[in-house]
């Protein structure tokens, strides 16, 4: 099951990884570029045109992407993020040319109709609404703000009301000028699928797409401040986080068996102390989120106003816990679950697509399945407690929360908390 790479003359990687004991094929377009690489005026810009790739290209209707893909049982889809954009679709392993076919129409053609705009605008507006109705949403958006403030990675990636409402087709081709490079695009294929017939038909579809450069991109300081929004509800919810390794820095494995450790399951310390023992909260659990130059560590939860004071206390100390002893046992379990889950991708051909296109776009390599593992393995307590340490004492952390407000304990207290110790 070896992955096969193809350079085309123009900078595109092609890459495939043969599955033959599937009967489909899922594949797509990973472009190194997203919301991070949005000027400040046309924030949610990567997004809209996200959309506005399935609204109708010079050879096809919306409604005729949809039937055409849809009439071979295939499915097609796209997801914005901060870093990246990706285009994606999943055929039986006889029609993935058509997917392909499809994917560079929407992908290259699209012609951005004026009258599609304004109903996919209302789309998006409707969208932005939903996200600020759903507390456990609006409170990440707060979170990223109260971390990164004014810096890109701070910003929503669906972008604001006020910008959406006033954004016009020459941005948006203006944005997909300036980032849809081939230099920074990945063709991926994974299943049962020949890697010279892919490549042959990647040549014919996207080989024409200017080279390009690298995104210009500014690394972020960590703001540390604290981002709320009082909303009538029967629960708090509430994000804080530390700075953290970035996915370059060789402690990314070290972060990983941090977060499970710290609320990766039922077993870790914070459901077990929080939930289970003190009936705290129903949902907590903690996150690394890392981009190319920046990471953090947080943690989630949601609980009654009448229980946030103790929710916030008992984390924060489960958190500086980590800094003071963790055993094998946790270590061991911790890395057995990041085993499984990067093993298990091979069970899934859009899974593993997904994880290959992404390892490609930020190492220049697909790493072997072993290598993986080795060093995940290689990861030891005392390595996880130093991280640790370095995080939780590195820097004032950042607080969002939505819901009732009242009782939530101030950033200034949150803050001295964690410096005191």
């Amino acid at each position: 099951m070896s992955v096969e790479i193809t350079r085309l003359s123009n900078g595109l990687h092609v890459i495939t990884h043969n599955m033959p004991h599937l009967e489909s094929v899922a594949l797509g377009i990973w472009v190194k570029a997203g919301a991070r690489d949005e000027r400040p005026e046309e924030n949610g810009v990567a997004h809209f045109l996200e959309h506005m790739a399935f609204k109708g290209t010079k050879r096809r209707t919306a409604q005729g992407i949809a039937e055409e893909i849809e009439s071979a049982g295939g499915e097609i889809n796209a997801a914005t993020g901060m870093e990246t954009t990706t285009y994606y679709a999943r055929t039986l392993k006889s029609d993935w040319p058509l997917a392909m076919d499809i994917l560079a129409d929407i992908f290259t053609e699209s012609t951005l109709d004026a009258d599609e705009m304004e109903r996919e605008r209302d789309v998006i507006l409707q969208e932005i609404a939903a996200s600020k109705d759903q507390p456990d949403d609006l409170v990440f958006d707060l979170a990223q703000a109260a971390s990164y403030g004014d810096h890109p990675l701070g910003r929503s990636i669906l972008g604001t009301t006020e910008l959406v409402e006033t954004m016009t087709r020459e941005q948006m081709l203006g944005w997909r000028t300036r980032n849809y490079w081939a230099s920074r695009m990945v063709v991926c294929a994974t299943g049962n699928v020949n890697h010279a017939d892919f490549a042959k038909e990647a040549e014919k579809h996207f080989g024409k797409i200017p080279h390009g450069h690298a995104p210009q991109r500014h690394p972020p300081t960590f703001a540390g401040t604290a981002q709320t929004e009082q909303k009538p509800l029967d629960q708090t919810h509430i994000v804080f986080s530390f700075p953290a390794p970035n996915y370059r820095d060789p402690r990314v494995y070290q972060l990983q068996v941090l977060a499970s450790i710290l609320g990766g399951g039922m077993s870790s310390r914070l459901f077990q102390e929080v939930r289970e023992k003190r009936g705290l909260c129903y949902s907590v659990f903690a996150f690394g989120t890392m981009y190319e130059d920046a990471g953090q560590l947080g943690v989630y939860a949601a609980t009654s106003p009448d229980h946030t004071p103790n929710l916030m206390e008992v984390t924060s100390n489960v958190m500086m816990s980590m800094a003071d002893e963790i055993s094998d046992k946790e270590i061991d379990r911790a890395k057995a679950q990041l085993k499984t889950s990067i093993v298990m991708n091979l069970e899934s051909a859009s899974s593993r697509a997904d994880q290959i296109a992404r390892q490609f776009l930020a190492f220049g390599e697909v790493p072997e399945m072993a290598t993986l593992i080795k060093k995940i393995e290689a990861v030891t307590a005392d390595q996880v407690r130093e991280l640790a340490k370095d995080i939780f004492r590195s820097a004032t952390p950042s607080l969002s929360a939505v819901g009732q407000l009242s009782a939530l304990e101030s950033h200034v207290t949150l803050a001295a908390r964690f410096a005191s110790n």
